[in-house]
């Protein structure tokens, strides 16, 4: 089983590329720290490692410049969200052997892993065929993951449909209006903070639609104010980012059971 090392500091990201990598059959080993990273990278010899360019401490730029001492080949995959153009440059000059931008999805990253472990290694490592996996239980109720960055939107997605739910992911306030227009779900997951129609904006749209299901608030915001104001418009829950899995299962599962009641 091929190694995969994912170092980001965000647990939510860590536990969903996991559990997305691992369904592709690979042995997956994360890290929260930069430190940690190095520590796992010396002791893992992993194929691929996925590494987040914004840390504390310890930033993406400096673990790489660390990697390329201890190994100047290894494959090294740069998770650049909100990067600019001059980190993307010092990257690549330290032979980042990719660098996902912000705004591309996660079909783009399991297309890029999977391609380097096939340049690497024969038989490539390759998504399960249908019927082959675990049995997953069918759930019959829907999720709607509203975020505007579209690997963690399309990352959340993937993790609710291991779990049974029928989920869809948008990346704006106004296609998810639009879906609860047509198909209402059985739950939103909707993050508070987007560009155009901000998602405090899209609850207050939800509430006047009369929108008869739960919503769950995802956010990384401290303002008071903010919350209050999206307290005041009835969410039934607010997870603050980076959001635990475990409480974020139970919060939908709540949702989903009141809603019955």
């Amino acid at each position: 089983m091929i190694n995969l090392l994912i170092v980001d500091d965000d647990q939510m990201n860590c536990d969903l590329l996991q559990s997305v990598f691992t369904r592709q059959g690979y042995h997956v080993i994360t890290a929260t720290s930069g430190r940690e990273g190095l520590r796992l990278f010396r002791t893992s010899d992993p194929r691929v490692t996925l590494l987040d360019l914004r840390m504390p401490e310890m930033d993406g730029l400096t673990v790489l410049k660390e990697i390329r001492a201890i190994a100047p080949h290894a494959p090294v995959i740069i998770l650049g969200g909100g990067a600019t153009e001059i980190q993307e440059n010092q990257a690549r000059a330290l032979r980042a052997t990719d660098f996902i931008r912000r705004g591309l999805s996660l079909d783009v990253l399991v297309e890029v892993v999977n391609r380097i472990t096939q340049q690497s290694v024969q038989p490539a490592i390759a998504s399960s065929p249908p019927g082959n996996g675990p049995y997953i239980e069918q759930i019959d109720e829907s999720v709607l993951v509203v975020d505007d960055e579209p690997l963690v939107c399309d990352l959340l997605v993937q993790f609710l449909s291991l779990r049974g739910y029928r989920a869809l992911g948008v990346k704006n306030g106004h296609d998810a209006l639009q879906i609860v227009g047509d198909t209402p779900p059985d739950a939103i997951l909707l993050d508070m903070i987007m560009p155009g129609i901000p998602g405090i904006e899209v609850l207050r749209a939800l509430r006047e639609k009369e929108y008869p299901g739960g919503i769950i608030i995802m956010t990384g915001s401290q303002n008071e104010e903010l919350l209050e104001k999206a307290w005041d418009l009835g969410p039934q829950e607010i997870l603050m980012k980076p959001v635990d899995l475990d409480r974020l299962l139970t919060a939908i599962q709540l949702v989903l059971v009141c809603r019955e009641c």
